[in-house]
């Protein structure tokens, strides 16, 4: 296997899970080329999700000791001998996952479920919350970075902004059938949508559905955070005034779409307990307990339902065109741009959600 000639240090700063609540930066080894298909990135940008929340919070599986984050924008310092796409200099957006571009699922434009996808930040797979970031299945996973976008929003493609955008995305195609990628189905904007939960993840989730629904709502039980939601072209409201708005701009039926960012099941009952008969319920909050669903109002209401993680490459144009058209919406969206030394803070205001989105800076 041969790489590009370059000169990396033998170690590296990292971001590095502990256990529940325990977040240290530490030395760790400087990835390197392991397959043909992959490349190094020097990391010069990478995210906070609320997803590491889940691994922060002791939700998601054992082991710790790993490198969190999955958000990771830089410039490729190695590559291996089978990309020709990429070359060393190149500055890329990485998605928080790989697809192979060429499988069942890929061919079905579902690369999440991509039969060679992995996902970054957990135990299996080192994340980008560190100097140098391994970009496996490099080919077919990385993205251009434009030019004409600063770093700042470019972050946002990395996977709130697709994220938030096929959630919409995915109760507009159930209620028209119609498919992002379908040119011969014209989409319409019209409708009432919902948004549940308005941290990063919801606001990219309301510009997007503003894209889509004639009227969007949003609440969340953070009532700070409803400001924010109407800056991004969302009816606000605190949950407790919700369903009677609802119910006033729809006749009585309720919500077209429903869209639940959170992954909490009191977030579930409360999108279902919104939408119409024949309504959807389109949710990407990472789910990590099991709840129970009422079977009568499933059936009663001939609901339809969309769960699961975002497919990037699918959803990327169009949610970058989202970017392109909000840019001066999004100039202030990233609040927080912090170094590494002020991890273990920011990761506990993080949490508390006494702060919004938050970048680290890697120098």
């Amino acid at each position: 296997m041969t790489v590009t000639p370059t000169t990396l240090p033998p170690m590296m700063k990292a971001v590095v899970l502990k256990g529940p609540f325990d977040v240290k930066v530490e030395d760790r080894p400087t990835p390197t080329v392991q397959e043909d298909t992959d490349v190094i990135i020097k990391v010069t940008m990478a995210g906070l999700c609320g997803s590491d929340l889940h691994w922060y919070r002791g939700h998601q599986p054992k082991p710790y000791d790993f490198i969190v984050g999955h958000e990771t924008i830089g410039r490729i310092v190695e590559v291996g001998s089978g990309v020709t796409k990429w070359k060393v200099g190149d500055m890329v957006i990485a998605p928080f996952s790989t697809s192979c571009g060429d499988c069942f699922f890929c061919n079905k434009l579902y690369p999440a479920r991509c039969v060679q996808v992995q996902n970054f930040g957990n135990p299996a797979v080192p994340g980008g919350q560190a100097e140098y970031f391994r970009m496996p299945l490099a080919e077919t996973s990385l993205f251009e970075a434009p030019a004409d976008l600063p770093q700042e929003l470019l972050i946002l493609m990395t996977d709130i902004l697709p994220t938030g955008y096929s959630t919409a995305m995915n109760a507009r195609r159930l209620l028209d059938e119609a498919r992002p990628d379908d040119k011969t189905v014209p989409l319409r904007k019209e409708g009432v949508c919902v948004v549940i939960g308005c941290g990063p993840v919801g606001l990219c989730a309301i510009t997007s559905a503003c894209t889509l629904f004639e009227t969007v709502f949003a609440t969340d039980l953070t009532l700070s955070r409803l400001e924010l939601a109407t800056k991004h072209g969302a009816i606000a409201l605190p949950a407790d005034q919700l369903e009677a708005a609802v119910l006033e701009a729809t006749e009585g039926r309720g919500a077209d779409a429903v869209l639940e960012v959170v992954g909490h099941e009191s977030a579930l009952l409360q999108a279902m307990k919104l939408a119409r008969y024949y309504g959807v319920v389109s949710s990407c909050g990472v789910h990590t307990h099991d709840f129970s669903i009422p079977g009568a109002q499933l059936y009663g209401k001939n609901l339809r339902l969309q769960f699961g993680r975002c497919s990037v490459k699918t959803f990327f144009p169009y949610a970058l065109q989202v970017l392109q058209d909000n840019r001066e919406l999004f100039k202030t969206f990233v609040e927080h741009r912090i170094s590494f030394d002020e991890t273990e803070e920011f990761y506990k205001l993080f949490e508390q959600n006494k702060v919004a989105k938050t970048v680290f800076v890697v120098d």
